[in-house]
């Protein structure tokens, strides 16, 4: 766990250890919240304008027809 927190990817953790592959390592670490939260402080929310769906008058009509 010590060296998933210093940064070590998690792909080099299996090698290290042995592993044939990362998800064989992920079964015996988890992250804690102080990764979690370095994590999530990492990344930037979208710039998406959020939108409601106006599905076009074809589909309207067909939907209508059943």
């Amino acid at each position: 766990m010590h060296l998933l927190q210093s940064g070590v990817d998690l792909s080099v953790i299996a090698l290290w250890l042995g592993h044939e592959s990362p998800s064989t390592t992920h079964g015996y670490m988890e992250a804690d919240l102080t990764m979690k939260e370095r994590a999530l402080n990492s990344i930037q929310p979208p710039q998406v304008k959020n939108r409601r769906y106006r599905p076009p008058d074809r589909i309207l009509q067909f939907l209508e027809s059943l």
